[in-house]
């Protein structure tokens, strides 16, 4: 253990006197600068008596080598289906889920980062009960806040592109947030201009 401890240290410490030395162009011009321009999101989906896609794009600016923010959207359409015990499904709930918000990160080192995404979520649900006659329909639709705070990694896989893993958590907890009391695992990819 300790030694896995010194290897993790000497990895920290040669990455940060890599980024000590290096220095940004002074000749590129002041201002906005197009590549520096973020698109990216993830893509999820999962079949069967549980069902839930997932569209999450975000749009960001790297700042500089340190920093970065942006807006992202969420869209997700799922479902869930419950049995009796012959086998027969006995409730069906649907949700869709719409929102977004805002996102920064800070890189302490290049391929780390810190994550902080508040955002706004639109809920509607509706659920079938099948063991009544005749079936029963309740819906209901409400928003939701929620504050995802976590870390990653991003890795570049040639040019532009990146791929990223990141684990997430929100911290406000409201009762009828999406991502209950569990952490978020994201995996997705980002694409510099």
């Amino acid at each position: 253990m300790k030694r896995l401890l010194i290897g993790i240290c000497l990895l920290i410490s040669a990455q940060l006197a890599h980024a000590q030395y290096y220095k940004t162009d002074t000749s590129a011009p002041r201002g906005f600068d197009r590549s520096r321009l973020i698109l990216g999101g993830s893509l999820g989906m999962v079949f069967g008596d549980y069902t839930n896609v997932e569209v999450s794009p975000l749009v960001g600016y790297r700042f500089n080598d340190y920093i970065a923010a942006g807006i992202n959207v969420n869209a997700q359409y799922g479902q869930f289906k419950s049995y009796n015990g012959y086998g027969d499904v006995a409730q069906r709930d649907k949700y869709t889920i719409f929102g977004g918000g805002i996102w920064g990160r800070v890189y302490p080192i290049p391929m780390l980062f810190v994550h902080i995404q508040p955002e706004y979520n639109y809920i509607s649900q509706k659920s079938t009960v099948y063991y009544t006659n005749p079936k029963s329909d309740f819906s209901t639709s409400y928003s939701v806040p929620s504050l995802l705070v976590g870390a990653g990694y991003t890795q570049s896989v040639g040019g532009r592109v990146g791929i990223g893993i990141s684990i997430m958590y929100d911290v406000i907890q409201d009762n009828r947030s999406p991502y209950r009391n569990n952490l978020i695992y994201r995996v997705g990819a980002g694409l510099g201009f």
